[in-house]
C-alpha cells in the first residue's frame, strides 16, 4: 500500500514540536524546571497566546473561555481546549509506540487539519521553534519569547551540530614521521580509533597543541564570547577523545583542575564553569558555527524539553542561572562521523603535522 503523501511524516523529535503545541495550548501554563528535569511548582508562566509560523503565514492561539481561538491572515477557528487535551494525550500514546524513524499518525491527522496545522517543524535556520506569549508575574509584562524544543521522545536532540565548521585543528610537534608510519597511524580502524590514533602518536613522543579553528567564522564567534574561549574548547575536545570523560560536566571540572589557561585559582573562581555555561548559552540561544554572531538572541525564551513522560519544562532565559545549570548538566559530548567531517587523521602542510578534532554536543536521555 502507498503511503498517503497528504499525511504529515516525521520523526520523534518533529512529532514532539505539534505534540509541544498541543500540550502547552491544554495546559494554559508552562512550569520551570530545575537542572536535574524536576518540575518547580512555585515557577509558573501563565500563557496569553502562541505564535507558530506555517507555510502559509503565521497563525496566532489564543484563549476565550473554553475555546482556543486560532487565527491565520484569512481565516479563523474556534475550537474545544478539551479537544486539544484529547490529542495531545493520543499523540503522545503514538510516539511512544512508534519504532519507525519516520512515520505518519492518521489518527490525528482530522484535528490537525481542523485548524490548517500543515507543518510539523520550524525553519531549520532559526533557533525558534515556537514563539509563546507569557504572562511574567515578577514584572507584570508579556513578553513575545521564543523557545527551542528539546525531546526526550526518542533520540536525544543535539544541542550544537557537528560539521567540518567545528573541527579544531592540533598541531604535532616533537616527532618524526615518515609517510609509512602516518598511513599506519591512518589506517587504524578500531572500534576507538580516533583516541588509539592519539595515543600512538603519543607514544611516538609527538605532543598536540591547539592551533586554530578550521572555520575562522566559528573561531571569531567563540572569541566574541570569550577570548579564551577557542583554547579552553580545544583543551575540553582533546581531554574528550583521549580519556573516559563525556559529560560536558565532568570534561569541565578536569579541564578546570588542569588550568591550561593559567587563571589565577587562589580565590577559587570559576572559570572554566563560567565561561563554558555562557558558550552552551549563546549555542542554545542563537549561535551557529557557520554564521556571524553578533550577539543577537533568536531563542529569546529559553528551551521547552519534552520529557519522555510527556511533561514539558520551560528553561527560561530569565531564570538564567536554572538555564546554564540545565545546560551545563544535561550534555555531553560525542563523536560524530569522522569520514563525513574530515578529522582523526594524521596530515601533513608545509613539513608541519596536525591533527584535526571534532566538537559535537548532544543533551543527555
Amino acid at each position: 500500500m502507498k503511503p498517503n503523501k497528504n499525511l504529515h511524516t516525521g520523526n520523534k523529535g518533529e512529532w514532539s514540536e505539534i505534540y509541544t503545541l498541543l500540550k502547552v495550548i491544554s495546559d494554559g501554563n508552562l512550569f520551570g524546571g530545575d537542572n536535574d528535569l524536576n518540575k518547580i511548582e512555585s515557577l509558573i508562566f501563565p500563557i496569553i497566546k502562541i505564535l507558530r509560523d506555517e507555510s502559509n503565514g503565521t497563525y496566532e492561539y489564543s484563549y476565550n473561555s473554553d475555546l482556543v481561538v486560532i487565527k491565520g491572515e484569512e481565516e479563523e477557528f474556534r475550537i474545544p481546549i478539551s479537544q486539544f487535551r484529547e490529542n495531545a494525550v493520543l499523540l503522545l500514546s503514538k510516539l511512544k509506540e512508534a519504532t519507525s524513524s519516520a512515520f505518519s499518525i492518521p489518527e490525528i491527522e482530522g484535528f490537525l487539519n481542523s485548524f490548517s496545522c500543515k507543518s510539523l517543524k520550524a525553519k531549520s535556520t532559526e533557533k525558534s521553534d515556537i514563539r509563546i506569549v507569557i504572562h511574567d508575574q515578577r514584572t507584570g509584562t508579556t513578553p513575545v519569547l521564543g523557545f527551542s524544543i528539546k525531546s526526550q521522545i526518542g533520540m536525544a536532540s543535539t544541542l550544537l551540530n557537528a560539521g567540518k565548521t567545528t573541527n579544531f585543528i592540533y598541531k604535532v610537534d616533537n616527532v618524526y614521521l615518515s609517510k609509512k608510519q602516518i598511513e599506519e597511524i591512518n589506517e587504524i580502524d578500531s572500534r576507538s580509533k580516533i583516541k588509539d590514533r592519539i595515543e600512538r602518536i603519543i607514544k611516538a613522543s609527538g605532543e598536540f597543541s591547539f592551533s586554530q579553528t578550521e572555520s575562522s567564522v566559528f573561531g571569531n564567534n567563540l572569541t566574541l564570547i570569550d577570548s579564551s574561549l577557542p583554547n579552553i574548547l580545544a583543551e575540553i575536545v582533546f581531554l574528550y577523545f583521549t580519556s573516559s570523560y563525556s559529560k560536558t560536566i565532568d570534561l569541565v571540572n578536569e579541564v578546570s583542575k588542569n588550568n591550561p589557561i593559567g587563571y589565577n585559582l587562589a580565590s577559587n573562581h570559576p572559570f572554566y564553569v563560567y565561561k563554558i555555561k555562557r558558550f552552551l548559552t549563546d549555542i542554545a540561544l542563537g549561535m551557529m558555527p557557520s554564521k556571524v554572531w553578533t550577539g543577537e538572541l533568536d531563542a529569546t525564551g529559553g528551551f521547552l524539553v519534552v520529557k519522555e513522560d510527556g511533561e514539558i519544562l520551560c528553561y527560561h532565559i530569565y531564570n538564567r542561572n536554572l538555564f546554564e545549570d540545565y545546560l551545563m548538566n544535561n550534555t555531553k559530548l560525542e563523536t560524530a562521523s569522522s569520514k563525513r567531517h574530515d578529522f582523526g587523521l594524521v596530515y601533513q602542510e608545509n613539513g608541519q603535522l596536525f591533527y584535526k578534532l571534532n566538537l559535537q554536543i548532544r543533551f543527555l536521555k
